[in-house]
């Protein structure tokens, strides 16, 4: 496999205006998110992600919280269609899985892995077909941005200042240039983007 053949990496994420991906009281605080989750602009994005995906990679709180939850989706027959095709795609696609702690995890198609972050992705990138996305898992997009391994970002941003938090894009990435593929504004201000790396 050539190097124009390898895999797309695909990161993930909800920032607030001011670059946050939770506010200042901790990970729980979500209070610049979570109003915009499942407004339809965010829905629509939602189904965007996951359309040209092969496998998901997760950090493990980020599984036990994602898989949990959406494995009841998954099964509602109430549930929204988009936030449905979501969770079965979550649930019947190839999962990788970054922990330092377990070894297994109780559901299907998952591959618990505990090693450099970035050696993991590359490998990745070599074999299989499809897009690997990193689904809302900012340590691990951090350090494929620290490597340069990041090939197209998703980022769903909330027109909130939290004013603290832990952010994404930190001091020290390697300079990169990217290409706004698409753009949707919501009714509530929240802008869905995707951006694709220029190499």
């Amino acid at each position: 496999m050539t190097t124009s053949e390898q895999r797309i990496v695909a990161a993930n994420i909800v920032l607030s205006l001011d670059g946050y991906y939770h506010g200042a009281g901790g990970p729980g605080d979500m209070g610049a998110i979570v109003p915009y989750a499942s407004t339809e602009t965010a829905r629509n994005h939602l189904g965007r992600i996951h359309e040209n995906a092969t496998t998901g990679v997760l950090g493990r709180s980020n599984a036990e919280g994602f898989l949990g939850y959406w494995s009841t989706v998954a099964v509602d027959d109430n549930a929204d269609p988009r936030d449905r095709a979501y969770a079965k795609w979550l649930l019947d696609t190839e999962k990788v899985i970054f922990s330092t702690t377990v070894t297994e995890m109780p559901w299907e198609h998952v591959r618990v892995v505990n090693g450099p972050i970035p050696q993991i992705i590359a490998e990745l990138k070599t074999v299989g077909t499809g897009e690997i996305l990193v689904n809302t898992s900012p340590t691990i997009t951090k350090a494929l941005l620290a490597a340069n391994l990041v090939d197209r970002l998703y980022l769903l941003i909330t027109p909130e200042i939290t004013g603290g938090g832990e952010r994404l894009f930190v001091d020290g990435l390697p300079a990169s240039h990217w290409q706004l593929t698409s753009q949707t504004v919501g009714e509530l201000g929240e802008l869905a983007v995707v951006y694709d790396r220029k190499r």
